[in-house]
């Protein structure tokens, strides 16, 4: 369960656009166990059917907290359309789910105990680069792949500017190169 350190310098093997979901819940009254419980033991089992089927579409995901309070999950898909797909998928836990908070909001029995979140990116190739040091494989990366560093450049501007073979030209790989925004790390 524990990976290995790769040594050195990586990269993330990412093609093309970078669909990223930041999901996650606020227990807003710790007292309220039987409100919360429900919902902090969603996710993990959203992500297991997931995992069961990869043709759905995620990439890999991060689980993270941002206090005792507040959890979420960084999730890489491989499109949009697949996320969209899995949310609406009637036969999936997501769809259940948000039917079973959609009755109770309608007969008023949802008492803000439980704060819930998303965001939603779509990041056009061009504008992510990504740099790992002495790390097993974390994030994007998990999700598509290492690379050595080398094969997109050391510097942050030539990761930047890396297209994959599909992409073509003026996909704003001038822009990105030419910005000065991205610094050596």
């Amino acid at each position: 369960m524990f990976a290995k350190p790769l040594p050195g310098r990586t990269t993330a093997a990412a093609e093309g656009d970078v669909v990223v979901l930041l999901i996650g819940m606020r227990i807003n009254h710790f007292w309220a166990v039987h409100h919360w419980i429900p919902v902090i033991t969603a996710m993990p089992r959203m992500l297991r059917e997931l995992a069961k089927d990869p043709a759905r579409g995620l990439l890999g995901h991060v689980l993270l907290t941002a206090s005792p309070r507040t959890y979420y999950v960084v999730q890489y898909w491989e499109s949009k359309e697949k996320l969209y797909a899995y949310a609406a998928a009637p036969d999936m836990l997501h769809h259940k789910a948000w039917s079973i908070i959609n009755r109770k909001d309608r007969a008023g029995k949802l008492r803000s105990h439980v704060g819930l979140w998303h965001e939603s990116y779509i990041v056009p190739e061009g504008s992510y680069e990504a740099i790992y040091f002495d790390m097993p494989p974390f994030g994007l990366a998990a999700a598509t792949g290492v690379l050595p560093l080398e094969s997109r450049g050391r510097r942050a501007a030539d990761r930047f500017a890396h297209r994959s073979p599909a992409a073509g030209s003026g996909s704003g790989a001038e822009a990105a190169a030419g910005s000065g925004a991205a610094a050596d790390r």
